[in-house]
């Protein structure tokens, strides 16, 4: 351990996330914290939701100290909407369970807080403990709901939009992920503009595995071209791009390659399940022979001539395979706030073919690492596949390989994180600006903001009820 963590005396930082499932925000919630916990740092990580079953494997397997509160009074979602209602009501629910319903957050005592997505909560927790808050803000919520064509969404979304901004200005530091990001924050919140804005990266893990390999081998489909794409089963991410492109080229030139399409998958959310299916139902007008698994084993028992192999939920073990066998990662989403995935990818010696814009543009060199291409374009993306599948060398491709690797272990190593971080707590450890004094005003806007929004909901539910009958 450095010395710098040594003088740390064992220094406490609580995390507050919504739900630590599998997704960009939680790989990197759980790589800040591992990289904190590294440098001498003791981390409490506080969330609603964290089923062992689908998280990554720090949150499961004690690496970290992972605590579920706040989730016995309100559910995720109510009759599948009004999910972000709810994601409010927990986090403060969470709160109040740990400081005033348990002397769980005093028992703890903890020198600063690090929360992320969700900001509702911050002038609750200001209040409870007087410790600095760093918020990490991935991206702008009120750019990320949809539905804003409809009036009633945009009625129902206005104290949620001004309740993010507001409630972002009780933290003492923030932070976001990209430069991408942070000109699009600038751009929603002028005021919160003027305050210094922190970047930092997501990262990865470059350290070797402890055992090894641990014991992970390439998928057996490695020697006649894998083409991967790693996303959660979400319309935003245009995974169907991967799938258009693939099947742009001819027979011939796919060969025996495979297109595998994996990532999170989680049954609760009924996006999850309906855009597996139109993936499916796409495949097949396209022509691809295609098929779904769940495990490795079932992966491995697939027939040889299927083209498009869907993967659910893909623990890391099978996310090292994948990467292992892949020939290209194919980062189908566009204006993606950073993306993590692909820097898994070319720190394993996978180039990567990314949409030309968002976060890849600030991890991805053109022609150097992969390439970047218009996402409207399907036939550049094929292009690139067949380049990678039928006209590189094996000394191109080992070039690109070991660019890749390089500029991951140079810039975006999860030491950096931790590093990057340390020193924005260092920052924070002065006097907090904003005092308790400040809470009464703020239980009452916020008492004001929940009737408000449960009347707009029972509006809504009612208009809607009427509709039908």
């Amino acid at each position: 351990m450095p010395d710098d963590a040594k003088q740390k005396k064992k220094k406490t930082i609580v995390f507050l996330h919504p739900d630590l499932g599998i997704g960009g925000a939680e790989r990197l919630v759980v790589d800040a914290a591992v990289s904190l916990q590294n440098r001498g740092y003791k981390v409490v990580i506080f969330t609603s939701h964290c089923d062992p079953t689908h998280c990554f494997d720090e949150a499961r397997d004690g690496t970290l100290d992972v605590r579920v509160r706040g989730n016995s009074l309100v559910p995720p979602s109510i009759l599948g909407r009004f999910a972000i209602l709810c994601a409010i009501l927990r986090q403060l629910h969470l709160i109040v369970q740990i400081s005033l319903f348990s002397s769980e957050l005093k028992n703890i005592g903890p020198d600063f807080f690090f929360v992320d997505q969700l900001s509702a909560g911050l002038p609750l927790l200001k209040y409870v403990c007087d410790s600095p808050i760093f918020f990490y803000c991935h991206f702008p919520d009120l750019l990320l709901a949809q539905g804003r064509s409809f009036w009633w969404k945009r009625v129902y979304r206005i104290p949620f939009d001004a309740l993010e901004q507001w409630s972002m200005g009780f933290a003492d530091a923030i932070a976001v992920n990209s430069g991408f990001t942070k000109g699009i924050v600038a751009q929603t919140w002028p005021s919160l503009a003027r305050r210094d804005l922190k970047v930092v990266y997501p990262c990865v893990d470059t350290k070797p595995p402890k055992n090894g390999d641990g014991g992970v081998g390439p998928l057996p489909w490695k020697e006649t071209g894998v083409i991967l794409s790693i996303n959660r089963f979400e319309r935003k991410k245009d995974v169907a791009l991967a799938i258009r492109a693939f099947a742009g080229l001819s027979r011939q030139k796919r060969k025996a390659a495979k297109l595998i399409v994996a990532g999170g998958y989680d049954h609760r959310v009924a996006e999850n399940v309906s855009y597996h299916k139109e993936l499916v139902d796409l495949a097949d007008s396209l022509g691809l022979k295609n098929a779904t698994a769940k495990t490795v084993v079932t992966a491995l028992n697939v027939p040889s001539d299927v083209e498009v192999l869907f993967l659910l939920s893909v623990p890391n073990t099978l996310k090292e395979m994948l990467l292992k066998s892949a020939s290209l990662l194919v980062y189908t989403p566009s204006n993606e706030h950073f993306g993590i995935v692909p820097l898994e990818a070319m720190l394993r010696g996978v180039p990567v073919l990314a949409a030309n814009n968002g976060g890849p543009t600030e991890t991805v060199v053109e022609g150097v690492t992969g390439w970047l291409r218009v996402p409207s374009d399907v036939g550049k993306w094929s292009e690139i596949m067949d380049r990678v599948l039928n006209g590189m060398s094996k000394g191109e491709l080992e070039a690109m390989s070991q660019a890749g690797v390089e500029r991951v272990t140079k810039n975006f190593a999860d030491t950096q994180m931790g590093e990057r971080l340390d020193g924005i707590f260092d920052e924070m450890a002065r006097p907090p600006t904003t005092k308790r004094s400040v809470f009464i005003p703020v239980v009452l806007v916020a008492a004001a903001v929940v009737v408000a929004l449960a009347a707009v909901a029972a509006s809504v539910l009612l208009m809607r009820s009427r509709r039908r009958i």
